[in-house]
Parts: C-alpha cells; sequence; structure tokens
C-alpha cells in the first residue's frame, strides 16, 4: 500500500513540476532559434572563448525582462502593445509596434532561410521549393492546429537543442580554459567584435520575445479561466508559479548558448574555421558528436538540419505570433491563438502576411546564414527603446499596483537597458 502511495506521491509531482512548463519555457527555447544558433556559433568561431561569459552574465538580465514582460501581461491581462496603448501617445505606440513587426518580419525570413539551407544539405531540393514548403507548413499548423496542441508542439522541438550539449561535453575541452573564461570577461574595442557582441544581445534580449511572452500568459490565464469579466484574478502564487517557468527556461536558453559558443571555440575556431558562411561550416561544429560513427560528417548535418528546422518551426509562428499580438491590440482586434480563423480574421491575417513578406525577402540575393547574424545585430539595436517602456510600466504603480517590480528587478531592467544601449553605441562608434 505505501509503495503505491508512494508512486502515486512522485507521479503527482512529476506532473506538477512538468505542469509550471508554460510559455517561460517555450519564450527561452525559441530564443536559442536559427538567428541564435547562428549568431552563437560564429562568435564561438571567429573569437574562441572571448565572449564565453556572456552567457553567464547576460542570464540575470533576460530573466529580470522576460519576468517582468510576463508580470505585466498576467497583471494587466493585456498584451504589451495594449498596455502601451493605454498609458502611452500614438507616436510612442506606433514606434514600438513598428520596431517589433519589421523586427520580426526580417527574423521569420531569415529563419525560413535558414531551414531551407539546413535541409539542403541532406536533400537535393531547390531553395525556392523548400522555403515554401516550410512557409505552407507553419502557417497551416499555425492556424488550424488548437492552442493547446499546438503549445505541446512547440514544448517538444526544444528537445532538437540537446545536440549542443551533448557535443560540448563529449568532446576534450580546456576546461580550466574554458571555465575562466566563462566568468572574466573579454572586451575588444573593435567593430567585428562589438558588431558580434551586438548580436549576442540581440539574439539572446529579443523584441520578440516580449511581446509574446506578456500575450503568451494572457494565453495561459485564459486557459485557466482567470480572467472574469475582462479582469485577471491574479494572486502571488500565479506570479511565483509563473517566475519558476520564465526561470527554468531562461536557464536552460542560457546554458544552450553557452554550450554553442563553446562548441563553435572548440571545434570550429581551433580548427582554423573563423567565419561562417554556409549552413555546412556550421554543421560541421556538431561532428565530434559522432565522430566514431560511419559516415559522421554526414549525420553531423543530418542533426543539425533538424536541430535548425526544429527551431525554425518553433520560432516562426513566435515571430510572426509576437507581431500580430502587437498589431491586433493597436486596432482592438480579436487576438488569440485559440479561436479559430473565422473569429480572428485580422489576427491571422497579420500572421499570414507577415510570414510570406518574410518567405520574399529570401529571393532577393542575401545570404541565408549570414542573415542570421545580421537579424541578431538588428534586433540587439531595436530592443533598446523597447526595454525602456518595459521598465517604465513594469516599475509603475498605476498600472501594476502591488504587483511592480521590486528593487532587484528594477535594477537589473535598468541594467539591462544600459548595457543594450551601450553595446549598440559603441557598434556603431567602432564602425
Amino acid at each position: 500500500m505505501s509503495v503505491k502511495h508512494n508512486i502515486r506521491s512522485a507521479t503527482r509531482k512529476i506532473k506538477e513540476f512538468f505542469g509550471l512548463f508554460g510559455p517561460g519555457i517555450t519564450t527561452g527555447a525559441a530564443d536559442d532559434d536559427p538567428s541564435g544558433i547562428a549568431t552563437y556559433s560564429q562568435t564561438g568561431a571567429q573569437f574562441g572563448y572571448g565572449q564565453l561569459w556572456t552567457a553567464l552574465y547576460m542570464l540575470p538580465f533576460m530573466t529580470a525582462v522576460q519576468e517582468a514582460c510576463a508580470r505585466i501581461g498576467m497583471v494587466t491581462g493585456k498584451g504589451l502593445t495594449a498596455v502601451i496603448k493605454d498609458h502611452y501617445n500614438k507616436k510612442v505606440l506606433y514606434a514600438s509596434v513598428g520596431l517589433v513587426v519589421i523586427a520580426n518580419t526580417i527574423n521569420i525570413g531569415a529563419d525560413i532561410g535558414a531551414m531551407a539551407a539546413a535541409a539542403q544539405l541532406l536533400i537535393p531540393v531547390h531553395f525556392v521549393v523548400l522555403t515554401v514548403s516550410f512557409t505552407i507548413l507553419i502557417l497551416l499548423l499555425e492556424i488550424f492546429m488548437s492552442y493547446r496542441v499546438y503549445s505541446k508542439v512547440l514544448k517538444w522541438l526544444a528537445l532538437s537543442l540537446l545536440a549542443y550539449p551533448l557535443t560540448a561535453f563529449i568532446i576534450d575541452q580546456p576546461w580550466a580554459e574554458v571555465l575562466k573564461a566563462s566568468v572574466v570577461p573579454h572586451f575588444e574595442f573593435s567593430f567585428s567584435f562589438l558588431f558580434i557582441i551586438t548580436g549576442v544581445f540581440g539574439t539572446t534580449i529579443t523584441p520578440y520575445m516580449f511581446f509574446w511572452q506578456a500575450s503568451q500568459e494572457v494565453e495561459e490565464e485564459k486557459e485557466k479561466g482567470l480572467i472574469r469579466d475582462g479582469k485577471p484574478r491574479i494572486r502571488w502564487a500565479h506570479i511565483h508559479a509563473m517566475r519558476k517557468d520564465n526561470n527554468i527556461g531562461m536557464i536552460i536558453s542560457e546554458f544552450t548558448t553557452w554550450c554553442i559558443i563553446l562548441v563553435g571555440g572548440t571545434v570550429l575556431h581551433k580548427s582554423g574555421v573563423t567565419d561562417i558562411g554556409t549552413a555546412a561550416d556550421a554543421a560541421r561544429a556538431l561532428e565530434p558528436l559522432v565522430n566514431s560513427f560511419p559516415n559522421s560528417g554526414l549525420l553531423s548535418k543530418m542533426i543539425f538540419a533538424i536541430g535548425i528546422i526544429g527551431l525554425g518551426m518553433l520560432a516562426v509562428p513566435v515571430l510572426s505570433g509576437s507581431a500580430s499580438y502587437a498589431v491586433s491590440e493597436v486596432f482592438n482586434w480579436d487576438a488569440s491563438l485559440g479561436l479559430k480563423f473565422k473569429k480572428a480574421k485580422g489576427f491571422y491575417m497579420v500572421i499570414i502576411l507577415s510570414t510570406l513578406i518574410g518567405l520574399a525577402m529570401n529571393f532577393i540575393g542575401i545570404d541565408p546564414v549570414k542573415a542570421l547574424v545580421y537579424t541578431a545585430v538588428l534586433n540587439g539595436v531595436a530592443a533598446v527603446p523597447l526595454l525602456f517602456l518595459i521598465v517604465r510600466i513594469s516599475t509603475s504603480e498605476q498600472i501594476m499596483g502591488d504587483f511592480k517590480s521590486g528593487w532587484l528587478s528594477k535594477g537589473l531592467l535598468w541594467a539591462t537597458f544600459i548595457v543594450m544601449a551601450a553595446a549598440s553605441i559603441a557598434m556603431f562608434a567602432a564602425f
């Protein structure tokens, strides 16, 4: 009897633990999208372990920003755009929405192109056919699959990130050097260094994550029946549960970031590969994972392609969805992935248009792998004014009431804004 009781108790605790996994886990996984993989791989290849420390030091900043965005969504029962609309003038509203829509659309295009380039490592199909096929598949899933099912799919796609931690720990590493580089910051005042580090910051603390997580927390509240008469019924217990989800998601995300940079530094940089120009170059980082198997080169390409495609399938809907939430809230359209197309036509049309415009970008001669890094840098610059708004909103007693940011959250948010702004200014100054 006691054995059965213990089993039931253990099962219940496991379910409760995984039940915490929500928008924080999905957002954290989406953060390591194809753009993130390309940027982290490039910094590892170009500078070795020189920017490995960013993973550790960005973790508290990233966690604080995403927690603030999630808390804003939970407390107000609205996405970021709706909150900005309620409390700021139209210039601020249109500027913030314009930033996220432009950045997201470019990011969508880069991710779709990267998925096609990765798929070409395995199958000899024309680039155009692959980009169009991925676009259609993503749109069909996002529009016609229910939110409850789709959110579960997004969580499982996050498992494709495991290839990098596995590689990082099966190869011989100079651990003393690695640990020192992970803790002691290294800095160079050169355009190439500042360009990539702005990209690292931008693909880590990125605009689409701000809007997505706030809106997804509202979706979660609706699913759980916590919004009544248009007002959320939030207690501190809900905030604490969100923080656990958020913390786990951000830790996993930054650990993966650290592993990607580490693998790039050990496998690529030390073998003389300092510039990633193609998907095949990036895939070489995973060869040690399958080095003892026949056809290790093909297997590494397969693992890389599966990871890029899986994370692209995760990231593109997040990108288009966050852009659509922002636009829909400006015009007071019904906006929810839980609604059918007929009941949220405007919301889904923005998703379709942003995805199709992103697709079209792949036909103007932009290299798909290089585009990922440039997109990360763009996100790093675009995030700065949006961070300022997030700080102001999350610390406002008028908007947040008893759930406004405390001294720790406020300090980390302002520090994030200053660091991101300084990186962008320094990059332009060194140009």
